[in-house]
């Protein structure tokens, strides 16, 4: 896999989960809106991903998978309250959650996709 397509795959988890986030609270859409809440967690991945050197390997869920997940997830906290954003505990937990499930889901298919397209004898 391209390292390219799993950046795209890991901006799109956190895209996703603010959108949801953001609906779910009836705020309104707006550009500024939505960057204003994806912005920490957006750098948050970046950190993951220099930490874990994801471009090597952007498909693992060890370390790279992990790393980005808890990066995204800790990280964008700390920017969150940096920036004066709230972080409830519930909050915490619902991107924790979304994020793992996410982050670590689309290479949990990959893992599984390329492993069922391997001729058992190549494993």
């Amino acid at each position: 896999m391209r390292w390219v397509t799993g950046a795209a795959l890991d901006l799109c988890c956190v895209v996703v989960f603010v959108v949801i986030g953001r609906a779910s609270h009836a705020e309104a859409y707006s550009a500024t809106g939505l960057a204003t809440t994806a912005w920490p967690f957006l750098a948050g991945s970046a950190i993951g991903w220099a930490a874990t050197r994801a471009w090597r390997r952007p498909a693992a869920l060890v370390p790279t998978g992990v790393g980005i997940w808890l990066s995204t997830v800790i990280a964008g906290m700390v920017l969150r309250v940096l920036s004066g954003q709230g972080t409830a505990v519930t909050f915490v937990i619902v991107a924790l959650v979304f994020l793992g499930v996410t982050t670590l889901g689309w290479r949990a298919v990959i893992r599984w996709w390329t492993s069922a397209r391997t001729p058992a004898g190549a494993r």
